[in-house]
């Protein structure tokens, strides 16, 4: 617990604040904002540092969204997108969260009509339409500067999850979309012999820390923080090489 506690009081940037800690069922949600830090840690950070930071955010960003804090979960969101999208200036790393927020509560509302006793029905959510879902993704894309067909797989990925349907395939798919954005790299992962039908490493990380969300377990939440900081590192990696920062 120690560990997944520690983040919860990560000096961002130049802000003296520090987080209090909110437990809730297997993991720990930070409920405070991060938008006053400054928009990147100075160059003498560590990068393993760095991206730590940024996957405890992402993980946080969905344990709030569980527990139905929209506002909170936003800031979360948008920690992420201001260290993943370093093309993006402020006001559009904001705009692509909240997007992306308003996707996720746009889904919660479709799934709440197809519950019985508080439990999907993954027989009856079949018939849903994710349309209104794909609105807001499309809109992140745009903004980002994804390819549209962002939108599209995640949102399948979502309705799939949710009817115990094969959903891993769609959210790969999704990921890639997003990791090539982050890294400004249209041909990621740029395999040089084998396994070139495969999405890469960093989708995959992605994909088993969705599995690792779905155990619902602070050990689980831990070794999802540990997934994602590799994920996040190449990001700011590639950032650096780019001289974003």
């Amino acid at each position: 617990m120690k560990g997944i506690k520690r983040y919860l009081g990560i000096d961002q940037g130049d802000s003296k604040s520090k987080s209090s800690d909110t437990y809730t069922n297997g993991g720990v949600a930070s409920s405070s904002s991060s938008s006053s830090s400054s928009r990147f840690f100075s160059r003498e950070d560590d990068l393993d540092r760095q991206a730590r930071f940024v996957a405890e955010r992402i993980c946080s960003g969905f344990q709030l969204h569980d527990r139905r804090q929209r506002d909170e979960c936003a800031e979360a969101f948008y920690a992420v997108d201001r260290h993943q999208f370093a093309h993006l200036d402020d006001d559009e790393a904001k705009a692509s969260s909240e997007a992306y927020v308003e996707a996720l509560w746009q889904k919660d509302d479709i799934e709440k009509s197809y519950q019985v006793e508080n439990q999907i029905d993954p027989e009856q959510i079949k018939e849903a339409d994710y349309e209104p879902i794909r609105e807001p993704l499309a809109r992140r894309a745009e903004i980002v500067g994804m390819d549209e067909s962002y939108a599209d797989h995640t949102a399948t990925a979502w309705k799939l999850h949710k009817t115990k349907g094969e959903y891993w395939t769609e959210f790969l798919k999704a990921q890639l979309v997003e990791v090539r954005a982050a890294l400004q790299d249209p041909g990621y992962p740029r395999k040089p012999k084998e396994g070139l039908s495969g999405f890469g490493p960093l989708p995959s990380r992605y994909l088993l820390s969705v599995e690792l969300h779905d155990q619902h377990t602070t050990k689980c939440w831990e070794e999802a923080i540990r997934v994602m900081t590799p994920y996040y590192r190449r990001i700011l990696e590639r950032h650096r090489e780019l001289d974003y920062r």
